[in-house]
């Protein structure tokens, strides 16, 4: 792993220990501690770092390993981003109604494929041509499949299945969206990769 590598990693875990304190404040009743804020965010950068670091040796022995270690660096980043989003809307404005959740998750969604679209390019697949229309659009083709497999599923758990009493609605907004990303993580990896930022 080259020194450039590590510091990317590195930012995205503090990204990602950044993003992860409107979460912990939604979803954690009777107020988060400043001790677990600040767990949350060194634990994740130190983990990212740590993982990736952990795949580049692997990688050694089958390469794409390598490749997929910076792509679950910038899915878990992406994650937070709509996690992040998501809760910040959902502290603003209140827990929705399903339609509302609809769109709140399409807002959040949209955020994080944003954030995925420059860190896959330059980084994970290290495309570094411009940007064509062909590879955009190749991009938000792969991206409005997992968009609606995202939507289609967070909003099922969130809307259709009865949640246990003991979850909050906003413990259980989230669980939706975690179905959500956990589902199109295999499929964005596998469209970038052989369809968007493929080599030539």
């Amino acid at each position: 792993m080259n020194k450039g590598d590590l510091i990317k990693v590195t930012v995205i875990g503090g990204l990602v220990g950044l993003l992860v304190q409107p979460i912990l404040a939604n979803v954690i009743h009777g107020g988060v501690g400043v001790g677990l804020r600040i767990a949350a965010f060194f634990g994740f950068l130190i983990l990212a770092p740590l993982a990736l670091t952990v795949l580049a040796w692997l990688g050694q022995r089958i390469p794409v390993l390598y490749q997929f270690g910076k792509f679950a660096a910038v899915g878990t980043l992406n994650s937070f981003v709509d996690f992040g989003v998501l809760n910040l809307e959902i502290l603003a404005m209140g827990t929705p109604g399903a339609w509302g959740y609809r769109i709140m998750k399409a807002v959040s969604f949209l955020a994080g494929t944003t954030n995925s679209f420059f860190w896959n390019k330059f980084w994970t697949f290290d495309s570094r041509e411009p940007a064509s229309f062909g590879q955009t659009v190749k991009f938000y083709a792969v991206a409005v499949v997992g968009f609606f497999l995202n939507v289609a599923i967070a909003s099922y758990v969130f809307s259709d299945i009865s949640h246990p009493a003991s979850i909050s609605p906003a413990l259980w907004a989230n669980i939706g969206a975690l179905c959500g990303i956990f589902i199109v993580f295999i499929w964005n990896f596998l469209g970038y990769k052989y369809l968007v930022f493929k080599k030539r």
